[in-house]
């Protein structure tokens, strides 16, 4: 998981509900689901640790700036 954050694949990532983490949401850049379905059957982790539960599109509509950003908006 390291390498595909670090390579930018993996956006966001972190466990979702409460429990001992069991559950993760992962944010993806990606093409479609072919592709992310490869880039994380490459992932050396076990499949009893990670499997994909679902996988589905998102469209980004809000974003807040952030420190240090600046709007282009003008």
């Amino acid at each position: 998981m390291d390498l595909l954050t670090g390579e930018g694949f993996i956006i966001l990532g972190g466990p979702i509900g409460e429990g001992d983490g069991e559950n993760a949401l992962l944010v993806v850049e990606a093409n479609d689901e072919a592709e992310i379905r490869a880039r994380l059957a490459d992932d050396p982790w076990p499949e009893e640790l990670h499997a994909t539960e679902s996988i589905r599109p998102w469209t980004v509509l809000l974003r807040a700036e952030t420190q240090g950003e600046t709007s282009s908006a003008g």
